[in-house]
C-alpha cells in the first residue's frame, strides 16, 4: 500500500477547503492546457494520424473542466472524513490517498507538455498508463472510506482509459515518432470524421 509522504503531498489546507480543493486542479489544468494546447502548434497537430472515435477538439476543454472539478471534490470529500472518531485504518487510507492524489495530479499535468510540446509519444503514453493505474487505486483507497469520494473519480477514470487509447493509438499510427510531422495548411478535402487527421 502506498505510504503517506508529506513532502510529496499537497498541504492539508488545500484538501480541507472545498473551494481550494476544487479550484486548484481546474486552474492548474487550464493553465497547462492553455500553454501547451494543440493550436499553439497546429501544423504539427494536424499532421498527426489519429485513431478512430477521437472527439472533436472543442469537447476536451469542457470535459476536462468537469473532470478536474470532480477530482477536487473527491479530494475534499475524502479529506473531510478525517476525524478522531475514524478508525486508524481509515485515517491512514485518507492520508495515503492524499499522496496518491498529488502524484496523479502531477502525472496529469505533464501529459500535454510531453505529447504536444516535447513530441514524445512513448513517454506521454507511459505517463497516462501510470496515471490511469494511480487514479484507479486512488478511487479504491478513498472509496473504502467514503463511497462518494470514490465514485466521484469514476468519470475521470473512464476518460483516462479512453485517453490512453487515443495516446497509444496516435503514437502507433505515427510510428511513435512525431518529429518533422508538419503540414503547411489544414487538410482540405476531409470528411467530418477525419477533419483533424491527415492520413496520407
Amino acid at each position: 500500500m502506498t505510504t503517506y509522504i508529506p513532502h510529496l503531498t499537497l498541504p492539508s489546507a488545500v484538501f480541507a477547503n472545498p473551494a481550494a480543493s476544487v479550484l486548484l486542479p481546474v486552474v492548474l489544468g487550464s493553465a497547462v492546457g492553455y500553454a501547451s494546447r494543440p493550436t499553439k502548434s497546429q501544423k504539427h497537430y494536424l499532421a498527426l494520424k489519429q485513431p478512430p472515435y477521437r472527439p472533436h477538439p472543442e469537447v476536451f476543454g469542457p470535459a476536462w473542466a468537469v473532470f478536474y472539478s470532480l477530482m477536487g471534490y473527491s479530494a475534499y470529500r475524502a479529506y473531510s472524513q478525517l476525524s478522531p472518531l475514524q478508525s486508524p485504518a481509515n485515517i491512514k487510507a485518507i492520508k495515503h490517498g492524499a499522496t496518491l492524489y498529488t502524484i496523479q495530479l502531477g502525472l496529469n499535468l505533464i501529459w500535454m507538455p510531453l505529447f504536444f510540446v516535447a513530441k514524445r509519444p512513448i513517454e506521454a503514453t507511459a505517463d497516462i498508463v501510470t496515471l490511469t493505474g494511480v487514479v484507479g487505486y486512488l478511487a479504491y483507497v478513498w472509496g473504502k472510506v467514503d463511497a462518494v469520494a470514490g465514485w466521484a473519480l469514476a468519470p475521470y477514470l473512464g476518460w483516462l482509459t479512453f485517453a490512453t487509447y487515443l495516446s497509444a493509438g496516435t503514437g502507433y499510427l505515427n510510428n511513435w515518432n512525431f518529429a518533422d510531422k508538419e503540414i503547411d495548411s489544414p487538410p482540405s478535402s476531409k470528411s467530418k470524421d477525419t477533419l483533424y487527421v491527415d492520413e496520407e
